[in-house]
């Protein structure tokens, strides 16, 4: 069971990379846009100040040979550089050739199971299902990750399911539930998991009553 964090905000990333729970990284060029930060430097930064297993970039291009030229750069930084490939014919060309090459693959934007079947077949590394942008057009996006899960147990598939557009603590209980082996959060979801109203109220009762220990 893994953790991730899904921003391209460095001081988030920072101050939650001290609590030790934090397994890697993903970002995708609308965080960095936000974040205004030089993509390339970003991730150069991540791999330089911090050990994670994983630090997703994310790849442009239309084409394979354009996704496979723009990799170069990112792998040349590390090994924990995972190169994000769109869930398309040629996404999956640059994927499978960067597989047998043994570079690390994200593949991003899953909305069925059929394209898992195809994420698989290219050896990807992860395969990302937006669970939120399901929910948004009244589809099951944790029901997704069930039937991905099942799909590649049944075929002993090694393709990770990295659970991604997770909104809330339910989504992200339910994906690792059934059988996502990654998740990744935006830092608001990431705090809201160990942070209950019962739990602050426990608390209290506790701190008001070391008060009276004698």
């Amino acid at each position: 069971m893994k953790i991730f964090l899904d921003t391209a905000d460095y001081r988030e990333i920072k101050d939650r990379y001290e609590t030790g729970l934090v397994d890697g990284i993903t970002t995708n060029p609308t965080l960095v846009r936000k974040s205004g930060v030089n993509y390339f430097d970003f991730i150069s930064r991540l791999s330089r100040d911090f050990s994670f297993e994983s630090i997703s970039a994310e790849v442009d291009g239309q084409t394979a040979d354009d996704m496979l030229e723009n990799a170069q750069e990112y792998i040349a930084i590390g090994s924990e550089v995972t190169i994000k490939l769109p869930l398309t014919k040629e996404g999956l060309i640059a994927c499978r050739i960067l597989s047998e090459q043994g570079v690390k693959t994200n593949v991003t934007l899953c909305f069925s199971a059929a394209q898992a079947v195809m994420t698989a077949k290219a050896g990807a590394t992860y395969i990302s299902p937006f669970v939120g942008r399901m929910n948004d057009n009244s589809l099951s996006g944790v029901e997704l990750v069930r039937a991905i899960s099942g799909l590649y147990c049944a075929q002993g598939v090694k393709t990770k399911i990295l659970a991604a557009s997770l909104r809330d603590v339910h989504h992200v209980s339910r994906c690792l539930m059934y059988g996502a082996g990654v998740v990744t959060l935006p830092t608001k979801v990431f705090d809201k998991m160990y942070n209950h109203v019962l739990t602050d109220a426990g608390l209290a009762i506790f701190e008001e009553d070391f008060k009276n220990i004698t």
